[in-house]
């Protein structure tokens, strides 16, 4: 594939993935002002994005067996964690901006685990097994991330257990 459509259909992905999670955030908000309606039609266009955005990646050929994908996963999170959380927090400190260094370290916090959830998970799918059917636990408040049980208070934000979302 040449360059310029390879880099064309990298920033494509990224502005697609981004309309994506922009529209999911958007119908969050309506359907809290009692849209639901339009919070309908966010959800539905955030698809929309989410078709695009896969359909631009599969273009890539990037997509492989899952032992190769967690192994990217966990490149990602690793990368976050050590590289780009750190340098966007201290730019925050700097600027006095608390908005920010919380939302950083509350992603910093909850990538660390990521990381090894994703390195559990490729173990298991290199010996070509899932891990196990339990449920996945999410604060919704700093994306902590945690398997089988929530704690009754999340270790980085603080927020109850009833708060957190299964998977």
């Amino acid at each position: 594939m040449k360059i310029m459509t390879r880099d064309n259909l990298k920033a494509a992905f990224a502005g697609e993935s981004q309309a994506h999670m922009r529209y999911l955030i958007f119908a969050d908000n309506a359907e809290k002002e009692g849209k639901p309606n339009i919070a309908r039609l966010f959800r539905a266009i955030a698809y929309a994005e989410q078709v695009h955005a896969t359909n631009h990646f599969k273009a890539l050929q990037e997509l492989n067996g899952t032992p190769d994908n967690l192994q990217v996963a966990i490149n990602g999170e690793t990368f976050e964690v050590d590289e780009m959380y750190p340098a966007y927090d201290a730019v925050a400190k700097l600027q006095d901006e608390k908005a920010a260094e919380k939302s950083f370290h509350y992603a910093i916090e909850a990538e660390k685990i990521h990381a090894v959830l994703y390195d559990d998970a490729r173990k298991m799918a290199q010996m070509d097994k899932d891990i196990d059917d339990g449920k996945v636990y999410v604060c919704p408040i700093c994306g902590y991330t945690v398997k089988s049980n929530a704690p009754d208070k999340c270790p980085v934000c603080g927020v109850s257990k009833d708060k957190f979302v299964s998977f």
